[in-house]
């Protein structure tokens, strides 16, 4: 057609002068030029068009995002316009009443649990066998149930017995106090541990502090006190009868044990107190502390406690709450004079509550019925009753971290996922413009290359009841633990396990850590498209970079910044906040949850900045099939998805908004999102105005 054209247009050449027929010539010549060009981009748009409706991002097919597919249509409705709530988009079916972190920690368990049932396919050593023995042991209840009491009547005996069930061979006070806190980890009166201090330099020092009670027994004005009291008659009674006590003094015995905890509680000094008064703690020699509170041998029992450190009495401790120790060993002391059999009766009853984990399953039950009752009497959630599994799985753990922690890496966090992770994460890192930051992803070198020449459980002994595993275990665990601290170590400690889903910020390191456990479906698969890492892993990760930042937000926190217009992007960020409709029975407190509502938004917006980036450096971008969404809209669903609930199950002094702000605050506040959902002006989730903080 095009040539047909331009002979047609040869005839008004001919008649022509010269000089008009070379212009001609010049003007046909350019003319084709352009026709030509107009063709070729023509047909090039047709033929890309083409191309991108055939071949645009790929579905991903993998059995991997088949499972996460099937979670988001389960968890969303799709027959709700994102654009006027995305929350019921994301999550309108969910009806989860735990937060997607904690399912994600439970999910972690059970491939702990799979490892532990499968010791044939690991290669282990006699020490690393001792974790896998010591797990069959836990999830074989029968002979736990068969044993009864018998192992518990043992180890009570080992302190000179129980005035009521039996012979009662009384050992010095301090002598059964320095057992119990060695022996079986049981601190009656006050805790004693070895850690940081919380302020510079953050040295280890050994701390001492409040201790911690199974009921509150402080506000007698509470209208329930006295049902609570009565609950806890009941457990202690309980514990009593389970032992064989006579049940006329079990009874005495287990009011007087609630006195001496009511008092101990009269002497606290809240938290919040501590920090009005500036003294979170404060440094004394033993010696010195001695001399304060002389009931107890405090250099006998931290001496047998935190072995192998070598004490003295110039040795430096640090003290939580001097008013309480002073308050505590003047009970001691006059108990003592009167009441020495009584006061034993308590140190028991409180070790039978430490070790009922440990127990059969009629201390265990004993122990459930009082959680239940002081949830209801209090309004506070019981204690969630774990499967069995679950239970020895967390004991594992506990007792044997060094092989579980190895194993689980191997497990979950390959090398094809490590990869994956710091790709991400120095995408995220360059566009939080974070400096100096180190960044600790999967898990602490002795788990990614553990030792074999290791010995780290030479010191348990198994056998031949589980509650003396058990009591190996305890002080096993805590010897390590005072080593690991004694040991120089230029890096920084671990405060995660490495199936642990909270990752943290390290001030006094400046390091931020994201545990394996953290990086696992559905929040991160090295299978999965980058949008889904990205917009779930990749805004918890830039979340937690933004706590770096927090104290900018506070008044005085940032002399270098605008004042006037920090003030007033924190007011935007509460109205905006505040201007979304809530379900019934959720509330918003701005003032409590600002700083995780900044960093939700901040935390989304630097994940969004960290995709873009990696779509301008890589291709091959990949989509979930039957979703019909973008590569940008998965990001956005992926973000939601990771702050999926049932907004009426959420606690309301969580520090975090209920999850449908979640979603609505820091999404409507994206401009990116209102353009690739095609949102229109004066919807929800695209507002008329929007705040700048970040």
């Amino acid at each position: 057609v095009f040539t047909s054209w331009l002979s047609a247009q040869r005839s008004p050449e001919e008649g022509l002068p010269a000089v008009h027929s070379r212009q001609w010539a010049m003007a046909r010549r350019a003319l084709m030029t352009v026709l030509l060009f107009s063709l070729i981009l023509g047909g090039s748009l047709l033929l890309w068009g083409y191309v991108f409706q055939g071949c645009g991002p790929a579905h991903c097919e993998t059995p991997v995002c088949r499972d996460l597919l099937s979670l988001y249509l389960a968890s969303g409705n799709t027959s709700v316009a994102p654009c006027t709530d995305f929350f019921s988009f994301a999550c309108g079916n969910t009806n989860r009443t735990t937060s997607s972190f904690q399912a994600l920690a439970k999910e972690n368990k059970r491939r702990l649990q799979r490892i532990l049932e499968a010791p044939g396919s690991w290669r282990l050593d006699s020490g690393e066998e001792k974790a896998f023995q010591f797990y069959s042991s836990c999830m074989d209840t029968g002979a736990i149930e068969g044993a009864g009491a018998g192992p518990l009547r043992q180890v009570i005996e080992e302190l000179g017995g129980w005035p009521v069930s039996g012979d009662w061979t009384p050992l010095d006070f301090n002598r059964t106090l320095s057992l119990l806190m060695s022996q079986h980890g049981h601190f009656p009166f006050f805790r004693a541990y070895l850690r940081p201090l919380p302020t510079p330099p953050y040295t280890p020092v050994i701390q001492i502090d409040q201790p911690e009670f199974d009921v509150p027994l402080k506000q007698k004005q509470e209208m329930n006190y006295a049902q609570i009291l009565r609950e806890y008659l009941t457990y202690l009674n309980r514990l009593g009868t389970l032992l064989g006590g006579d049940p006329n003094k079990v009874g005495e015995h287990a009011s007087f044990s609630i006195s001496i905890n009511s008092q101990l509680y009269q002497f606290l000094r809240p938290p919040e107190q501590q920090q009005a008064q500036g003294k979170l703690f404060q440094m004394v020699t033993i010696d010195q502390l001695q001399e304060m509170a002389p009931a107890i041998d405090w250099l006998s029992c931290l001496q047998a406690t935190f072995a192998p450190v070598s004490l003295s009495p110039s040795h430096p401790v640090a003290v939580h709450d001097l008013e309480y120790l002073k308050n505590m060993s003047q009970l001691v002391e006059k108990q003592l004079s009167k009441h020495r059999d009584f006061l034993q009766s308590h140190m028991i009853l409180g070790l039978v509550g430490t070790l009922s984990p440990a127990l059969d399953s009629k201390f265990q039950e004993a122990r459930r019925l009082l959680s239940q009752k002081l949830g209801e009497l209090t309004g506070r959630p019981p204690t969630p009753a774990h499967p069995r599994w679950m239970t020895c799985v967390e004991k594992t753990a506990a007792f044997f971290k060094p092989t579980l922690a190895a194993l689980f890496v191997r497990e979950a966090f390959g090398p094809s996922t490590r990869s994956a992770v710091r790709e991400g994460s120095f995408h995220l890192c360059v566009s939080s413009q974070v400096t100096q930051l180190q960044v600790k992803m999967g898990a602490p070198e002795w788990a990614l290359k553990p030792d074999p020449a290791r010995q780290e459980y030479n010191d348990i002994q198994l056998g031949p009841s589980f509650l003396q595993s058990f009591l190996s275990c305890v002080r096993s665990r805590r010897a390590r633990i005072i080593r690991s601290f004694l040991q120089p170590f230029p890096n920084h400690r671990w405060q995660v396990l490495p199936w642990g889903v909270n990752a943290y910020y390290s001030i006094p390191d400046h390091v931020v850590v994201f545990p394996a456990g953290l990086l696992q479906p559905p929040f991160f698969h090295p299978g999965y498209p980058r949008a889904v890492n990205f917009g779930a892993a990749g805004s918890v990760m830039a979340h937690e970079l933004l706590h770096i930042f927090y104290q900018l937000l506070f008044p005085g926190g940032c002399p270098a910044c605008d004042t006037h217009a920090l003030q007033g992007a924190l007011v935007c960020l509460e109205r905006h906040y505040a201007a979304f409709p809530l379900p019934n029975g959720t509330f918003f407190n701005g003032s409590r949850t600002f700083l995780e509502d900044a960093a939700d938004m901040g935390g989304l917006a630097i994940a969004l900045q960290a995709y873009s980036k990696r779509l301008l450096w890589y291709r091959g971008e990949t989509t979930l099939p039957n979703l019909n969404l973008s590569p940008w809209q998965l990001f956005f669903r992926s973000y939601a998805q990771v702050m999926c609930r049932d907004p009426s199950t959420q606690d309301p002094q969580d520090t975090h908004s209920p999850p449908t702000l979640r979603i609505h605050g820091p999404l409507s506040n994206s401009p990116a999102f209102a353009r690739h959902f095609h949102c229109p002006h004066g919807t929800l989730m695209n507002p008329s105005s929007r705040c700048q903080l970040w």
